[in-house]
C-alpha cells in the first residue's frame, strides 16, 4: 500500500475531520482571549486527563461484559468489539464522532464546573483534543503497514498488538502505556498467557 493513501486514510477520515473542525473552533476562541502561563498549565492538565481518560474507558468501558440489551450491544460492538474482531479493518480504527464529541463535551463541562472559568475550560479542551489526535494516530500506525521511526513508536506498537493477539487484559494505553504501570496491567508478554477470547470478546466471562 502507498504511503501517501496511509496518510488520506488518516487524515480525510470523516470523524478526523470533525474532530479537527472542533479543535480548530476551540483553538480559534482560546487565541481570543488573554493568555498566560496557566493556560499551558490548564493544556497540560487537559493531555494528562485524556491519557487517564483513555485507559479508564478502554478497560472498564470497552471491555465490558456482554450487555444483554440489543441497543447497548450494537453501540460497544460498534465501539470495539468487533474492532477486536477484525483488528485491521479500516473503518473500525476511529472512535465515532457519537461517542468523540459527547465526551469531550462531558469532560469539559466537568472541568468548568471545577474551574469556573471559559478561557481555562478552552485551554483544557485544547490539551484533550491534542491528546485524542495522538491517541488516534498511535492507534493507526498500530493497525496499519506503517513503520514507527522511534523506540517509543515501535513500543507504541508492540504494546498494542500484544493486547490484540496476546492478551486483552493486559495493554490497555494505546497512547501512554505508562498508565497501565500505574495500574498494573504493563507486563513482559512472557509473563501472560496467551487468551482465547482476545478476537471474541462477547465470549469473555
Amino acid at each position: 500500500m502507498k504511503v501517501n493513501r496511509l496518510y488520506r486514510d488518516f487524515f480525510l477520515h470523516f470523524d478526523i475531520l470533525v474532530m479537527l473542525g472542533i479543535f480548530l473552533m476551540v483553538v480559534g476562541f482560546l487565541m481570543t482571549m488573554e493568555l498566560s502561563l496557566s493556560t499551558f498549565l490548564f493544556f497540560a492538565i487537559g493531555i494528562v486527563a485524556y491519557m487517564f481518560s483513555e485507559y479508564l474507558t478502554h478497560r472498564f468501558v470497552f471491555h465490558i461484559k456482554s450487555p444483554k440489551n440489543a441497543f447497548l450491544l450494537k453501540l460497544i460492538k460498534r465501539l470495539h468489539y468487533d474492532h477486536h474482531k477484525k483488528p485491521n479493518e479500516l473503518k473500525l480504527l476511529f472512535l465515532p464522532i457519537w461517542y468523540s464529541a459527547p465526551s469531550l463535551f462531558i469532560l469539559c463541562l466537568l472541568f468548568y464546573f471545577v474551574s469556573g472559568s471559559i478561557s481555562a475550560t478552552l485551554a483544557f479542551a485544547t490539551g484533550i483534543l491534542f491528546m485524542f489526535f495522538v491517541y488516534e494516530w498511535k492507534h493507526y500506525v498500530a493497525h496499519r503497514p506503517l513503520k514507527p521511526k522511534t523506540r517509543f513508536g515501535k513500543w507504541l506498537k508492540k504494546t498494542h498488538i500484544l493486547h490484540h493477539y496476546k492478551n486483552e487484559n493486559y495493554w490497555y494505553g494505546v497512547s501512554t502505556p505508562f498508565v497501565d504501570a500505574l495500574f498494573g496491567t504493563l507486563k513482559d508478554k512472557k509473563d501472560v498467557e496467551t487468551s482465547q477470547t482476545a478476537k471474541d470478546l462477547e465470549k469473555r466471562a
